[in-house]
């Protein structure tokens, strides 16, 4: 297999779990390479469900070695309780996953960061799930981050903990109000965690690219999705990292040259979680009924998920910046019982029409969609085991898609289970 990336190719929530369980058999290495434990990816085997917030979804595959990238921004806390999840239901970890040596850590005060920035901006919020994802971020990128390999070294540990707190605690305390934290607690905790996972400790770049020069094949798993990049989201509701293809070479230090394939994964219709504009949204009877046949609640904060119409521009958007070589297709099932489908096709805003995805947000808060109307098939297709074997106008659905977006779509899912997907080769 070569190496490929999967990103979602809307808001985030495509069934990317899935989709990389489906592949992980047929690669060497699965690397996360963005974002935090703020994703989440489900997967479905047998009677057992699996939600993995940073470790790949590759390890739950036997002889997979799993990555987590340098552009990932590790929890320790949240890191060793989903490790310990999978031990407890059988799944071999240790000697399989390896960890950045120059991915940031998460504290308990990015945490409080994000919950209180969220706070102060009440209406303006943006929907963060809290876990100190942006403001860990925002120390990397403000060179004050501490990583992996500080966490590792005493001398550097202490001096930039003590650094961040003497910035952060004033902070804490004469802007929002708050008590700091004790350097001494936070030192002997973080001492606590990285005394058990060094262990996992790697020059993640050079296993990898050994890999590469050895033949090996690499997934690539990204969190998230295209319209929370970012640098080519919905800004500034989007997440604080490249969600899109291109952070699979700066989150791993694999160059781009070496990455073969890019995948996007789609949902027959469109959601979102969190704020921030939502221009196909359906009526609330509707989203109330798509919601609760197709399961979209958060997998990471159980947020119920906006639910709308295919949007073509969205996904356009997404085979654009992304160079997207094919797409999948999930939850078909969940529109079976629709008499009729719409697909977004364009937006209207103050007598004109926009064919591509607007950059800005006024916008896409404002415009009309501009729909055609498909007739549903109205029948059950959890059970279909092949492309040819869907109904007549499920097939027109997924054709006039593929139309839309100049792309071919390669596996179409029914269903959660590993089974209920199949090629449209």
């Amino acid at each position: 297999m070569p190496n490929v990336v999967i990103i979602g190719a809307q808001w985030g929530d495509e069934g990317k779990g899935k989709v990389i369980d489906i592949l992980a058999p047929k690669s060497d290495f699965v690397v996360r390479y963005q974002g935090g434990n703020n994703a989440g990816h489900t997967v479905v085997i047998g009677k057992d469900k699996f939600v993995l917030h940073l470790i790949p979804s590759g390890i739950l595959h036997k002889g997979k070695i799993c990555v987590i990238g340098n552009g990932v921004v590790v929890d320790p806390k949240a890191l060793l309780e989903e490790i310990a999840m999978l031990e407890a239901k059988g799944v071999k970890v240790d000697g399989r996953l390896f960890i950045s040596n120059e991915a940031h850590i998460i504290f308990p005060y990015h945490r409080k960061l994000d919950e209180l920035k969220e706070k102060a901006k009440k209406k303006k919020k943006i929907g963060t799930t809290k876990k100190g994802i942006g403001p860990c971020y925002s120390d990397k990128v403000a060179r004050s981050g501490i990583r992996l390999i500080d966490l590792l070294n005493d001398r550097v540990l202490k001096e930039k903990l003590k650094a961040n707190l003497a910035e952060k605690n004033p902070i804490f305390t004469k802007i929002y109000g708050v008590s700091g934290y004790s350097f001494k607690t936070l030192y002997k905790e973080y001492k606590g965690y990285a005394a058990r996972i060094k262990r996992y400790a790697r020059d993640t770049t050079v296993l990898l690219n050994d890999a590469i020069a050895s033949k090996k094949s690499i997934l690539f798993e990204g969190a998230q999705g295209t319209l929370l990049d970012v640098d080519h989201g919905t800004y500034p509701f989007v997440t604080s990292s490249n969600a899109t293809a291109g952070g699979a070479a700066t989150g791993t230090g694999v160059g781009p040259s070496k990455i073969d394939k890019v995948i996007g994964i789609v949902k027959a219709y469109t959601t979102r979680v969190g704020e921030g504009p939502f221009p196909t949204q359906f009526d609330p009877d509707l989203l109330e009924k798509i919601r609760q046949k197709g399961g979209e609640f958060g997998a990471t904060t159980g947020r119920p998920r906006r639910c709308g119409w295919f949007d073509a521009l969205v996904v356009r958007h997404s085979v654009r910046v992304n160079g997207l070589d094919e797409i999948v297709i999930t939850k078909l099932d969940v529109l079976d019982e629709l008499k009729s489908i719409k697909i977004c096709t364009g937006y209207r805003y103050k007598a004109k029409t926009y064919r591509d995805f607007p950059s800005d947000i006024e916008i896409i808060k404002n415009c009309e969609p501009v729909y055609v109307t498909m007739p549903g098939w109205m029948t059950d297709t959890g059970k279909v085991k092949s492309y040819s074997r869907l109904p007549v106008n499920a097939k027109k659905y997924l054709d006039y898609i593929q139309k839309l977006l100049g792309t071919k779509i390669v596996l179409v899912s029914v269903g959660c289970d590993r089974k209920q997907t199949f090629s449209n080769r």
